[in-house]
């Protein structure tokens, strides 16, 4: 096991866990648990993962993601997210072993994209989703528009980031994000038998089907151009509107 400040990393028999490990926050993606973990995805592969399962601890969240109090808090460069999301998304989607997310709670923002970043997507009944950016006065970025059009679509990419509305598990699965959706109950064992059942195939077939798979996605929508989106955040971040949003929709959410 690797010793990490804000996850859980581990690799045994060539299945990895990697688990956001600050429940009592909801597992929110703060400037260090971006860093750590595209270092985790990296030292997943150095170390013989071949199927790493990618879950929140606690039974309350997934990730309620982005650190809005990071954001918030007065001093500091509240621009540091920006370089890092995208990196933390794009080290998840290059890595060698297949990414399975088990989603519970509630799954927002940054943790949609991280979700999205994975392979494969099993998600609890109670899963809550939303995408609440354009709320916060900043744009999704991190690569999350692209990633979002290539498993639902275009149409379906606009109403749920302009609106920020929130959604459930089961229309997750009719708009196809997810691929199955289970009790909450079972929700470590099926990504378990999941887990189990890749593990049964070459590992070298796995990783080929991987990159063809990401090679065809790429030309559907990719996501090198999304470091312009990166270049938006990063000055919606130092605008004091964007902190004023912020604050608002922190109030709003303590009230």
């Amino acid at each position: 096991m690797s010793e990490f400040e804000t996850l859980r990393v581990s690799v045994d028999g060539g299945l990895g866990r990697l688990t956001l490990d600050q429940p009592a926050r909801l597992n929110p993606l703060g400037s260090r648990a971006l860093e750590e973990i595209a270092e985790a995805a990296r030292w997943l592969d150095r170390n013989g993962a071949v199927v790493v399962i990618v879950t929140g601890a606690g039974d309350r969240a997934f990730s309620a993601g982005f650190d809005i109090d990071e954001f918030a808090a007065p001093g500091g460069d509240r621009t540091a997210p920006a370089d890092l999301g995208y990196r933390m998304a794009d080290a998840i989607e290059a890595m060698d072993a297949v990414a399975i997310a088990a989603v519970h709670g509630h799954c927002i923002g940054g943790g949609v994209v991280l979700a999205a970043a994975c392979d494969l997507r099993l998600a609890a009944d109670d899963t809550r989703f939303a995408i609440p950016e354009v709320d916060l006065g900043i744009p999704l970025a991190w690569g999350g528009i692209p990633r979002l059009v290539r498993e639902i679509g275009p149409a379906m990419t606009r109403e749920l980031v302009m609106t920020c509305r929130p959604f459930d598990a089961h229309e997750a699965k009719a708009l196809g994000f997810v691929n199955r959706v289970v009790p909450a109950a079972q929700l470590a064992a099926a990504a378990d038998e999941l887990a189990a059942t890749l593990l049964t195939k070459a590992p070298s077939v796995l990783r080929a089907t991987k990159r063809q798979v990401r090679t065809a996605t790429e030309n559907l929508a990719h996501t090198q151009a999304a470091w312009q989106d990166t270049n938006q955040l990063r000055a919606a971040l130092a605008d004091p509107e964007a902190r004023a949003s912020a604050e608002r929709y922190l109030a709003e959410r303590r009230s």
